[in-house]
């Protein structure tokens, strides 16, 4: 099984324009030699939007809640929709509204300004509003290839059901393949290097396994609700950070099991009280209520090349990340 390495989720919240409120779980340019992009490879960045609720805008076509036109070079911008719509467009011509369910793959590649706003149907009537954006590095083979936006609808996405550990005729929730392979399973997405991202929900109580490449760094958001992972119960809002594939596979090798890894996924059920109306001092009956989780699990293969970073961009030396601003600068950015 693999071991958890550290719970992320402790940073105070910010907003990203007007429409995104954040807290950025992991971050490429922090510099804690214990938690730094060399243990989440390929995964750059993750923010996760907290569900929040915003009342309908009068100004929406005038003035939509969400962040204008800015640049991004050298790596991938995913998005995962779980309530609300964004609007998306960019400079190479890709755009398409983001409901709620559905992901965007953004592939930066040599370079791309975009804009995101609350659609004009969200922003006329409001609402919930929640989503999660990662960034995904690409190799340096792949830095400069050409702007790529991919629109994956719910329904384009593979539907697995899981089932309880006890019981394998026991349905306990399902995973949505955006990208990578379920036993055989293609996602969606297409991507430049070995990548899982699966939507996962659980809504029965029971315990249930994944099973992941043992090369693989591994990371798990939960989004909604509270499950036990491994054992340890994690609540919404938390990442949840993996032992690196190299250390995890030394350890297995030093006790001589096998080296295929397993995550534990566990719904616990809930509970409510019923007092009876006689007599007085009856005792409290326990009755199970519904419970649910969601979660998103990132997984990938370490790319393994050193990161040159600033803002937007995600180069691999000091050098190529200095042309890049200079080409910025002089109106070339993207060419």
């Amino acid at each position: 099984m693999r071991p958890i390495k550290h719970i992320h989720g402790d940073k105070a919240p910010q907003w990203i324009g007007d429409g995104f409120y954040v807290k950025t779980l992991i971050n490429h340019l922090d510099d804690d030699p214990d938690i730094n992009y060399r243990h989440t490879d390929p995964f750059l960045l993750f923010d996760y939007g907290q569900p929040t609720t915003f009342a309908p805008n009068p100004h929406y076509q005038t003035k939509p809640h969400g962040i204008g036109q800015h640049p991004h070079k050298g790596f991938e911008a995913v998005t995962v929709a779980y309530a609300g719509e964004i609007s998306h467009a960019d400079s190479a011509g890709g755009r398409g509204d983001i409901l709620a369910g559905d992901a965007q793959w953004m592939t930066t590649g040599r370079g791309i300004t975009h804009e995101e706003f609350h659609s004009e149907a969200f922003g006329a009537r409001g609402g919930l509003f929640s989503m999660v954006q990662l960034w995904v590095n690409l190799p340096s083979a792949h830095k400069l290839t050409a702007p790529r936006y991919q629109s994956i609808k719910r329904a384009d996405m593979p539907m697995v059901t899981l089932t309880a550990d006890s019981n394998h005729q026991t349905a306990i929730g399902t995973a949505a393949i955006i990208a990578g392979d379920w036993q055989g399973i293609k996602g969606a997405a297409s991507t430049f290097t070995p990548i899982n991202l699966w939507d996962i929900a659980l809504y029965r109580a029971g315990a249930t396994t994944l099973q992941l490449p043992d090369t693989h760094n591994v990371l798990l958001l939960v989004q909604e609700g509270e499950v036990l992972v491994n054992g340890t119960a994690i609540s919404a809002g938390h990442l949840i950070q993996f032992a690196a594939p190299t250390q995890h596979r030394a350890e297995m090798a030093a006790e001589q099991v096998a080296t295929h890894d397993r995550i534990e996924l566990c719904l616990l059920a809930a509970h409510t009280d019923e007092l009876a109306a006689t007599p007085v001092k009856a005792p409290v009956k326990k009755t199970p209520v519904e419970t649910s989780a969601k979660l998103l699990l990132l997984s990938g293969e370490p790319i393994g090349e050193p990161v040159a970073a600033h803002g937007p961009f995600v180069m691999n030396t000091k050098e190529e990340l200095h042309q890049t601003l200079r080409d910025y600068q002089a109106g070339r950015f993207g060419q």
